[in-house]
């Protein structure tokens, strides 16, 4: 009998250390993605765009273009040449509507450390204009090598980065978890390939439009909004 006081003491202790370590996960857990500095609560419609790329346009514009694409998507590349140009000029240009850009990277191995690197490139504020890159710089094949780890860390040298910031980060998958967010944004909301998107308007009306469709698509969809 007398060894049952110790032995219950270590019992109560290994529990209360238990409550202690599960609590301290919970919160991590729920911390995050506070290192992104971004707002949780950027909402548009039924997606949260808080993890996605910073607001291409006025962020007040009433009318949000979410899209959701891979980097390795030849569609994906076809709408960024041919559709966003006139896009960017009738209504992002004119503040009748801004963009976010949400990852979906499920194409190849390299389509989740490419969507990393665009937030590394983001870390220096220049997100876009690396976006921009991996789109010119695309190649046909998934996976052959135009978006490994050293391509990634070429495009942020010819864009003049801060090399060691950027490798430091890539190196690391310091937005790794970011991705996975976005990916599962991507599959909440039921999109089954890429590019996808969601316009959404000022009276929180929605509407999607799947596939790299031509300007005159998406000119019908958002003039009904404006």
């Amino acid at each position: 009998m007398k060894k049952k006081g110790p032995i219950l003491g270590i019992i109560i202790i290994s529990i209360i250390a238990g409550i202690a370590a599960l609590a301290t996960s919970s919160e991590n857990e729920s911390n995050s993605f506070e290192q992104y500095d971004v707002d949780m609560s950027r909402t548009h419609g039924s997606i949260s765009t808080a993890l996605g790329s910073p607001v291409l346009g006025n962020p007040d514009a009433p009318i949000t273009i979410v899209e959701f694409g891979d980097y390795q998507c030849h569609q994906c590349h076809n709408w960024f040449v041919n559709t966003k140009p006139m896009i960017m000029r009738d209504y992002i240009e004119t503040g009748k509507a801004n963009l976010v850009f949400v990852d979906f990277a499920f194409l190849g191995r390299d389509s989740p450390k490419a969507a990393q690197a665009t937030y590394c490139a983001d870390d220096q504020n220049m997100y876009w204009e690396y976006h921009g890159t991996l789109y010119t710089s695309q190649e046909s094949k998934i996976d052959n090598g135009w978006a490994n780890t050293e391509r990634l860390k070429a495009f942020a040298f010819s864009l003049n980065l801060d090399m060691e910031l950027f490798n430091e980060c890539l190196d690391s998958d310091k937005y790794s978890k970011r991705v996975q967010y976005n990916s599962q944004q991507a599959r909440d909301n039921g999109v089954n390939g890429t590019p996808g998107f969601f316009i959404v308007g000022p009276d929180f009306d929605q509407k999607t439009i799947g596939g790299a469709q031509p300007f005159s698509v998406f000119k019908k969809v958002l003039d009904s909004m404006v």
